[in-house]
């Protein structure tokens, strides 16, 4: 996959959160909504896309009387982000600067 984009992250929102992810273990799910600044719709759906396709893990704990979402990237989920950052940087390699 190193060549390629991976059509699942490279929506800019999949991939925002892929590479928050990639640096910590887990973020809960107000916290993606906040950076991201979408609703929690929009969150859900790109949360599920992800996961569906195994790069994402999602879990539930309770805390202060409610249930938290956490999220957390999966080592396919690494794997595909590494390989479309790679095919992103390819393709700029050829781009002359302004």
């Amino acid at each position: 996959m190193s060549g390629n984009l991976d059509a699942v992250i490279h929506a800019p929102n999949r991939l925002q959160i892929c590479c928050m992810l990639a640096g910590v273990s887990t973020i809960d799910f107000a916290t993606l909504r906040e950076a991201l600044d979408v609703s929690e719709s929009v969150l859900s759906k790109h949360i599920k896309t992800l996961e569906e396709a195994g790069y994402l893990t999602v879990s539930k704990s309770p805390s202060d009387g409610r249930v938290r979402t956490w999220t957390s990237l999966t080592g396919a989920g690494r794997k595909a982000l590494k390989g479309h950052l790679a095919a992103l940087k390819a393709m700029m390699a050829g781009v002359p600067e302004a």
